[in-house]
């Protein structure tokens, strides 16, 4: 896929020291143009993560001379950290074009709730819910004080739980993803309420990812079966995300040319942009593992076995 010639976007991804998080913002990366700011909770995994993006990146100074990486300890669910994580990602960047709310957490435990520690149940909620409401308000304020003419995106991260679907064995985390649509509603309300227009929100769906999180519950038969079945690796789904993230903002800015990244993006036949029209922009759901794709997948497994194996021995 081509790259499409763009100004520099500023990007801010969270929980982004490993799995899906980190390859968004190495995807983002790879533009050429785009500078990152990454967080987690502690501040020597995110030093690690910033030295090995920096390493790895052909062109890791900005055209303004900066390193195109910077990364801040974030716990989201505290409200301090995420006005600092935003105070810092605007000195940083300059500006915030994306901001990336992908932290979320299932304590790395996959058992009924009824047999979950308090301590565990409070984690998840306190860093999936409230964190991603802190996460929302200070990248809504923050979008919303910048220069005249420039939009703010903010995706937030789906998960299983958000279409309703019952979620066995993380009957919380479920939970926690459902509320975001529900959320996102909410604020699209508010932001038309109080007549902001230069913010947008946006949802995505990564599908199945093998990260640590999902490998935690690859312990029965089912599990094993639809682990090999769906899931992709972090860096694959990042690879399709990502141009079709940039895709949706610089069209919404009229920066599209028709051709190059936008228009091989809009090709694609995975590609899922289901949206509504709101106050001021266009509500994007961006979807890399799409129900017939995912139906089709089970059915070359469950017949000709096709992915037997493929990321776990069932």
């Amino acid at each position: 896929m081509r790259r499409t010639p763009c100004r520099m976007l500023g990007v801010v991804v969270t929980g982004s020291t490993k799995g899906v998080g980190l390859a968004l913002a190495r995807e983002f990366l790879k533009t050429g143009d785009d500078s990152v700011v990454i967080c987690s909770r502690n501040q020597e995994q995110v030093d690690k993560a910033v030295k090995l993006l920096l390493q790895e990146n052909p062109n890791p100074i900005s055209s303004q001379g900066r390193n195109r990486v910077g990364g801040v300890a974030c716990d989201v669910s505290k409200a301090k950290d995420v006005v600092n994580l935003r105070e810092y990602a605007s000195e940083f960047l300059g500006h915030v074009d994306i901001w990336v709310n992908n932290a979320g957490t299932n304590a790395y435990q996959f058992k009924p709730l009824i047999e979950t520690g308090s301590e565990d149940l409070q984690e998840i909620v306190e860093t999936n819910t409230l964190g991603l409401m802190f996460c929302m308000k200070e990248a809504i304020n923050l979008m919303r004080s910048q220069d005249p003419g420039r939009t703010g995106h903010v995706f937030n991260m789906d998960g299983a739980g958000t279409s309703g679907s019952a979620t066995p064995r993380f009957a919380a985390y479920g939970a926690t993803k459902r509320a975001i649509t529900q959320l996102n509603k909410s604020l699209q309300a508010e932001l038309a309420m109080l007549e902001i227009d230069n913010v947008v929100l946006h949802m995505l769906s990564p599908g199945m990812v093998t990260t640590d999180l999902l490998m935690a519950g690859s312990d029965t038969k089912i599990a094993k079966f639809m682990i090999n079945a769906l899931a992709e690796t972090p860096e694959e789904v990042a690879a399709y995300l990502v141009p079709r993230v940039r895709q949706v903002v610089l069209e919404g800015e009229g920066g599209g040319d028709g051709g190059g990244e936008a228009a091989e993006a809009g090709a694609a036949d995975r590609l899922v942009v289901l949206g509504q029209k709101v106050v001021g922009g266009k509500s994007s759901y961006i979807k890399y593992l799409t129900l017939p794709k995912a139906f089709a997948q089970i059915a070359l497994k469950a017949v000709f076995g096709l992915r037997n194996d493929r990321w776990v021995k069932e």
